[in-house]
């Protein structure tokens, strides 16, 4: 009995085309489940965790009374929910927060130009500048917070009790380095 018959059979029986097929759905599932491969992102491969400061600016944030949101935890020592670019990254220290004054430029007879406080009593803008803290892995392409990068001029998303707003990073500061 030939091993190969005219129909291209293994002994008469198995197609060799089928089991090619089987073996290559065999050798899948094998390749799944039993060397799935490494697990993290490729950013986080041969880097180290440092301790890491951002900077945002909150700009033109609109709110009734900027005190309600330190009351509820957008506070020194507290914490809030950070989101880059649409991937929550979980919680993140506030090592400050300083609300800035609302300023506009004067012309004076002189012709210079003065920054005095906005006369305005009815503005419900305020601006903001905060400083993170947490924990950053450092790759040669900069500092990664979960799976994304950090870089000036990013915005981020802060969460919280009663606030979700945008700010953007205005500086990174990666400590221990």
């Amino acid at each position: 009995m030939a091993i190969l018959d005219s129909k291209g059979r293994l002994f008469g029986k198995i197609n060799l085309l089928d089991l090619g097929a089987v073996l290559v759905i065999l050798l899948v599932i094998f390749g799944i489940f039993i060397f799935p491969g490494t697990s993290g992102s490729v950013a986080q491969v041969g880097a180290k965790t440092v301790p890491i400061e951002v900077d945002l600016s909150v700009r033109g944030l609109n709110v009734r009374d900027p005190q309600q949101l330190f009351a509820n935890g957008l506070q020194k020592g507290g914490k809030t929910n950070v989101i880059i670019r649409n991937q929550p990254y979980g919680q993140i220290g506030i090592k400050s927060i300083q609300q800035l004054p609302r300023t506009v430029n004067v012309t004076q007879p002189d012709g210079t130009v003065k920054e005095l406080p906005d006369p305005k009593t009815n503005n419900f803008s305020t601006d903001f500048l905060l400083t993170l803290e947490g924990k950053a892995q450092v790759t040669a392409n900069g500092p990664v917070l979960g799976n994304s990068k950090v870089k000036i001029g990013m915005p981020f998303e802060l969460e919280g009790f009663n606030y979700n707003f945008n700010a953007t990073v205005i500086d990174v500061r990666v400590k221990d380095k």
